[in-house]
């Protein structure tokens, strides 16, 4: 079987240096290349081609959100492009996560990650899977929830920056809220249980859990919200 092939884009020195040396003790990550910076980040995900890029979310060139976006519109124009974009994140607050889903990012992962959780988010990413650590699946589910029982306090709660992106995608909610087993699923993941897990306890094919993530985070993107959302995450991190 073939090694993943993986670039890591991170400013942070010695958080570069412990997750490079952490995947490169891993016989199943091949290690192809690192940035510190978000304008070589993006020229690497263009020229080499790896199968999962993971993006830290504060460059300080520009942020891993902008990133991730002008890297997808990039992706489009390269038929030969298979890459998968990890977010990596400090962040769990509600602006971020819904800003990063906004952007197009396979995963999302948080940098307290350890050593083995980070392998399995690598691969699961790497096989088409949504990788949601389980306290930003907790954030997504509470935002769901919130947006589909109680709109008016949804509204309520928006700060301005984010407002246009959360008002957006909230019609898509309403027209297509969450089913109770995309629920469920997103509890389960909030519980660390991972996608084969999830269909044992289910009963229920793994590729199935996988079309439940990805419909939940499709009806929380909405449409036309990525540039406000992007613009709000940038406002907070710049």
């Amino acid at each position: 079987m073939s090694k993943i092939r993986v670039v890591l884009i991170e400013d942070h020195e010695l958080t570069r240096m412990g997750f490079k040396t952490a995947l490169q003790q891993s016989h199943e990550i091949e290690w192809v290349g690192e940035a510190t910076n978000g304008a070589d980040g993006l020229t690497l995900l263009e020229t080499v081609k790896p199968d999962v890029g993971i993006v830290d979310i504060g460059l300080p060139d520009m942020d891993g959100i902008e990133l991730t976006r002008r890297f997808q519109n990039i992706k489009e124009h390269q038929q030969d492009n298979s890459t998968k974009i990890l977010i990596l994140t400090l962040q769990e607050n509600e602006e971020t996560v819904m800003a990063a889903l906004a952007a197009g990012a396979n995963s999302y992962c948080l940098k307290t990650v350890n050593r083995d959780q980070l392998l399995k988010a690598i691969k699961l990413t790497h096989r088409g899977d949504v990788w949601l650590d389980p306290e930003i699946a907790k954030t997504v589910l509470k935002h769901a929830s919130l947006t589909q029982a109680q709109p008016e306090i949804a509204a309520a709660k928006e700060t301005v920056p984010i407002q246009a992106s959360i008002s957006e995608s909230s019609p898509l909610i309403s027209a297509c809220p969450l089913t109770e087993q995309e629920l469920a699923v997103l509890q389960f993941i909030i519980e660390g249980y991972d996608n084969d897990m999830i269909a044992k306890r289910l009963d229920i094919p793994v590729e199935i859990v996988q079309v439940y993530v990805r419909n939940v985070l499709e009806k929380l993107r909405g449409d036309g919200s990525t540039q406000s959302a992007v613009q709000a995450i940038r406002s907070g991190l710049m």
